[in-house]
């Protein structure tokens, strides 16, 4: 999960509280809207990542929260992020997890996740 993170400080120019955050609002996304047996396996890829998704899971939506991608989106400006950085991290998990999972098991997931394909 290091890695990750510090791809995300470097290339981003976030700190490494709010790359931890990001990477559990996002992993938490991928579980709940993506294919389960191909997200547990990109999560199963990255040892670190259960404690970030409950800890972005604990955070919860609040009141008014949406879903899909617009949401995550907001939880993630929510987190601290502009709107450009929000595309930078996303796109840099997305090449993260192209690496750790391979192109097939990304698509299926990517694919079954509507609007996450702007990303790629």
């Amino acid at each position: 999960m290091d890695e990750l993170i510090e791809r995300l400080v470097t290339t981003v120019g976030i700190d490494r509280a709010i790359a931890e955050k990001a990477i559990g609002i996002i992993l938490e996304f991928l579980r709940k809207e993506g294919p389960a047996d191909k997200v547990q396996t990109l999560i199963d890829s990255m040892p670190g990542a259960e404690p970030l998704i409950e800890a972005a899971a604990a955070q919860g939506g609040g009141l008014f929260a949406m879903g899909g991608i617009m949401g995550v989106g907001s939880k993630l400006m929510g987190a601290g992020l502009s709107m450009g950085q929000v595309q930078a991290v996303t796109k840099e998990i997305i090449a993260y997890t192209r690496e750790k999972i391979g192109d097939d098991a990304l698509g299926a997931i990517v694919g079954a996740i509507p609007g996450l394909s702007q990303f790629i």
